[in-house]
């Protein structure tokens, strides 16, 4: 019999603990803590993506503000404006929200948000930090998964896990979080080979490949944990993950559904991250 890991609960636990930090610190330092998420372009699922981040903020006691800027604006003024809010002592942390319209180079815009302010952690510093197992701001979307796995006391140390996805925001980070919490850990990807075999080996598995119910149910070990990050549309529309979810969890002993567990997470960690930012720059 599987157990459930239910994001829902546990991102609106996490939340309350958060709240309860950003109180203790306006006051500690008699300030509020700030935020600022840029978006360029009408896409309409980072429209809603923002909208779900300022209702986190004001949820939690973190002043929010939003600059959205049109499609056609360009590298030089996107980056002009970048700048303008990195210098503001306002903000303790600055989210660009992604994708950016096709014109604008992202990675440059990205390197313009210094580590202290880097909320989704997504800067080399930040990256470099995890990888060298110093306190670091780590992406939203790994390490609410480590949170979860916290959450239902499970002890990755000596387990084998398999992440699917090598993706810079989730895959990679993922690997480097279980990596140093003593899981013995292997990254697939597109070119990997018999992935079947090495996912079939796996105690924790993480599903990042963006690829509606790719995990099958062949592809699970008995006993297995099941992560699902993916985010997608199944042939008739329904919204669903990487995992065959019904055809897999009676193999499992823990699994994540979606939509209701790694999403409300993700946007639980980045309220923690503008804490923790803000904690570190005082």
């Amino acid at each position: 019999m599987y157990t459930l890991i239910d994001g829902k609960n546990i991102a609106a636990q996490m939340r309350l603990q958060i709240k309860r930090g950003v109180d203790a610190y306006r006051q500690k330092y008699n300030r509020e803590i700030g935020l600022a998420v840029v978006m360029a372009g009408d896409n309409p699922a980072s429209q809603v993506y923002v909208r779900n981040k300022i209702k986190a903020c004001e949820e939690v006691g973190i002043n929010s503000a939003n600059y959205c800027y049109p499609e056609i604006i360009s590298q030089t003024e996107l980056e002009k404006h970048i700048k303008n809010l990195v210098a503001d002592d306002g903000y303790d942390g600055i989210l660009v929200q992604l994708p950016l319209p096709a014109h604008i180079n992202a990675t440059e815009v990205l390197k313009l948000i210094p580590a202290e302010k880097d909320v989704d952690g997504f800067s080399a510093e930040n990256i470099g930090k995890l990888c060298a197992g110093e306190e670091s701001i780590v992406a939203c979307t790994p390490n609410g998964v480590m949170k979860m796995l916290e959450h239902c006391n499970i002890n990755v140390a000596g387990k084998r896990a398999v992440v699917v996805g090598r993706s810079n925001i989730v895959g990679k980070p993922m690997a480097m979080l279980l990596l140093n919490a003593s899981a013995t850990v292997t990254v697939c990807h597109s070119k990997t080979e018999n992935l079947r075999e090495e996912c079939l080996n796996a105690d924790i598995l993480v599903a990042a490949i963006g690829k509606a119910k790719f995990i099958t149910a062949d592809m699970v070990k008995k006993g297995a944990i099941v992560i699902d990050v993916g985010m997608n549309r199944d042939e008739n529309g329904k919204l669903c993950g990487d995992v065959d979810f019904e055809n897999v969890k009676e193999k499992c002993s823990f699994i994540t559904p979606v939509p209701g567990g790694v999403g409300p997470m993700t946007i639980t960690m980045l309220m923690y991250n503008t804490l923790q930012a803000a904690v570190l720059r005082r």
